[in-house]
């Protein structure tokens, strides 16, 4: 399992190659979505979990000022997601 922090106004990319079968749940703050088609996603609160695989999002974003936290699972975690980056890499 990985830990994402998002800072307020952060985003970060999903690479398939990276988050491979990765299910996550918001465990603080809110997260929001960002499909494919560059229209606003869904923003889920703590608690809410989330598919990436398939579901065509491209990235998460943060749209408020506070930071939220994320955990990451893959069954092939090792493998295809990042380990433990740095979380001012992941920022753009």
């Amino acid at each position: 399992m990985r830990t994402l922090a998002l800072r307020g106004g952060a985003r970060v990319a999903v690479v398939a190659a990276q988050w491979c079968d990765a299910f996550g749940v918001v465990t603080r703050g809110r997260v929001q979505l960002e499909p494919r088609d560059g229209e606003p996603g869904p923003v889920l609160g703590r608690d809410a979990g989330f598919w990436l695989r398939g579901t065509g999002v491209r990235a998460l974003r943060k749209p408020s000022r506070r930071t939220a936290r994320a955990h990451l699972h893959s069954h092939g975690q090792d493998r295809h997601m990042p380990v433990n980056p740095p979380v001012r890499q992941l920022l753009q």
